[in-house]
């Protein structure tokens, strides 16, 4: 438990650090992601091809924090706006309560990948993404069911 609060810290305080400008020269993001739950999203620059993101979340099995690492890659494409494609990976944790699995506190590794276009004279950005997860505790398991749509605003 040390562990995981002391690598979302030290993620945290490197988002606070860091001085690079994402979509449309923005270094943050605010936003919304859902699919089999809902998430507010909190995205930060930390170079001009990598981010942060954080989430707190509610889904079918409780509540979720996540923290994700993700590098940015340009789509090329005959449309105004910026599109892109990302893949990230990054850990997870919250409370897991569900009569098919052990209860209790949980915690894993996620993967992510995804692609994201924002709108080119408005700051905001949509995106669709799969964020699967491979949980260590209650128990050993492996989330699928990581699609989502978001919507956020940089600023």
């Amino acid at each position: 438990m040390k562990k995981c609060v002391l690598f979302f810290a030290a993620a945290l305080l490197l988002s606070f650090v860091a001085n690079a400008q994402g979509i449309n020269g923005s270094r943050n993001a605010l936003g919304i992601r859902g699919g089999w739950g809902a998430e507010l999203s909190y995205q930060r620059y930390i170079a001009p091809e990598t981010r942060l993101e954080g989430t707190i979340g509610v889904n079918r099995f409780g509540f979720s924090i996540e923290g994700m690492y993700q590098w940015m890659h340009d789509i090329k494409a005959d449309v105004p706006g910026e599109f892109k494609w990302y893949v990230g990976t990054g850990f997870g944790f919250g409370d897991w309560d569900s009569d098919d699995f052990d209860k209790g506190f949980s915690c894993g590794i996620l993967g992510q990948a995804g692609i994201e276009y924002a709108l080119p004279k408005a700051p905001i950005a949509f995106s669709f993404d799969y964020r699967p997860g491979l949980y260590f505790a209650p128990e050993f398991n492996f989330d699928w069911s990581g699609f989502a749509l978001g919507m956020r605003f940089y600023f």
